[in-house]
Order: structure tokens, then sequence, then C-alpha cells
């Protein structure tokens, strides 16, 4: 056995065993872990020791002896309407520094890409693939604003976003993703998971490309995720999310997010974009965005 291969052993049981406690924690810096004993050098270099993010998950899935399954009178509470703080302008890695570069290691062709990006950015060209009111996708669903909530159930767990109505569905009861035949990319894909604890540890693979965030880099349709979901306390939810991109991404791209719960008695709306006729816009061949008819009810 390698000596890089019993590091990774040595750290992914460090991982779990700091992961099975039951007690809540304080609430987190906005860019710390619900783990908070495991800096993220610990945690990225846990993803630089998987090839791939299926990998990643069946090792958590390994040493949580394949996990539990939950009874309905024994489920974890994750009622309650969450948002996320509009850190850094909704950046995907909320650590990335102010003012700076993602934090992703990026290859050369995606680094191009990016710096391009931001180039055009200064110079007021921009386009959002999802101006259009299409689904942010996974992972930019992580990134993005608005009110969120938490369905649980014994065999499934949803995880639900306001914005364009977005769902995605966690199978917890002991199914495989759906067979290599039948596979196609959708925006969210296909998430399977299990519980280990308070800790519901999933992998999500069959994914479009998208962006992460505007001034962020691309993903492609090859990019899959592990994420391990847990409550801080009362107030504050956590996840731990390695990205795995091989086009795109030269190593994973760790990063944690952090969701508050509000306290005002929120519903989550649905949400209509076609409502507004100024939400009609294309992008133009300069590259930016460009409304096709702005209408004031004048």
């Amino acid at each position: 056995m390698t000596r890089a291969r019993i590091i990774g052993l040595l750290c992914l049981a460090a991982l779990l065993a700091a992961c099975s406690g039951t007690a809540e924690k304080a609430a987190p810096a906005p860019a710390a872990s619900v783990l908070p004993e495991w800096t993220k050098e610990q945690k990225m270099e846990l993803g630089r020791q998987h090839k791939t993010a299926e990998e990643l998950y069946k090792a958590l899935q390994d040493q949580a002896k394949g996990g539990q399954k939950l009874a309905w009178n024994a489920m974890p509470d994750w009622s309650g309407i969450y948002s996320r703080p509009p850190l850094n302008n909704f950046t995907f890695d909320p650590a990335q520094p102010e003012g700076g570069l993602p934090t992703a290691k990026l290859t050369p062709e995606f680094q191009e890409k990016l710096m391009k990006r931001i180039s055009d950015l200064k110079k007021g060209i921009e386009w959002d693939p999802i101006s259009a009111c299409s689904p942010p996708g996974v992972p930019r669903w992580l990134t993005e604003p608005f009110t969120r909530e938490w369905i649980v159930t014994p065999n499934e767990t949803w995880l639900i976003n306001e914005m364009v109505n977005d769902i995605r569905r966690v199978y917890t009861d002991g199914r495989q993703h759906i067979p290599v035949e039948d596979r196609i990319p959708t925006p969210n894909g296909d998430s399977i998971g299990f519980w280990d604890g308070g800790k519901l540890v999933m992998h999500t693979n069959q994914l479009q490309a998208g962006i992460y965030q505007r001034g962020n880099p691309d993903y492609t349709d090859q990019v899959e995720t592990v994420e391990i979901w847990q409550k801080a306390d009362d107030k504050t939810m956590g996840v731990d999310v390695w990205v795995y991109d091989p086009p795109a991404l030269a190593e994973p791209w760790y990063v944690h997010q952090t969701y508050g719960k509000l306290s005002d008695p929120v519903r989550i709306q649905y949400w209509n974009c076609g409502e507004n006729p100024n939400n009609a816009v294309f992008q133009n061949k300069a590259g930016t965005t460009e409304f096709r008819k702005l209408d004031f009810g004048k």
C-alpha cells in the first residue's frame, strides 16, 4: 500500500469519526465547516485521495457500514425555511477572497475561459445562461439565494429551492443510480444517498453543463458532486461539497456552504419568471444580455 493511500484512509477515518457525533455544535462562521475540527485543507486532501466522486462516495459509505435507514418515529428535524447569506456576490466558494479569483484549480482550457469571462465582465459584457428563467442546475443550485427547505422522509429527502420551483430528490432507500444505458444529463441530475447519524451523505451525477455563478468558472456535463449535509445548530444548515469534473478541474473542488434559518413565518411561493415581460432576454452578437422588449406598463 502506497504512502498516499495510507494517508487517504487515515484522513477518511478521521473525517467520519469527526462527523459521527450527534450533539449540536455552535453555528460556524460562513466559511467554516459543520465539522469545525477539520480544516479546509484536510477536506481538500480527502478529495484528492479519490479519483472520482463515486469512489469518494463509496468510501464514505463503506466507513459508515452502509449507513442507516430512517424510521418515521426517529428522523432528524430539518424543518424551517432557510436562505443562503449573500456572501461575496454568491460566488460558489464563500471563502473566495473578495475581489480575488475563484479558488478552483482549473485545467488550462477552462482557466482561459474564466479569465475571458472576468475580462468581459469588466467591459460590461455579461451573459448568464439562467437569465431566460432556466433552472440553475447543480452544482450552481448550492449558491442561489432566496428561500429553501428540506423535507426528510425515510426513503427520500427533498432539497427545495424556491427559485424556479427547484427540487432535488435524494433517494435513501438503497437504490443505485439509473442504469448507464438510460442516463441523460439534466439540470439536477440523479442523487442517491444514505444517513450516517445526523448526516445526509449523497452523490449526484448525470448533470448538464453550466456555470458555478456569475464571474465563476464553467462546468461540463461530466461534473459530479459528493455532499455531506448536517445541521450545525437549530438555525444553521451546512454542507461540505466535493466537485469532480475532469475536463474542467485539475483537482476536486472542495467548498463549504452555509444556510441560515429565517425567524419570520415565511412561505415558499410559486416561482414564475414568465409573468414579468421584462424577463424576455437573449444573448446578442456582442455576447451580452439584451432585452427583447421593455414594458413598464405605460
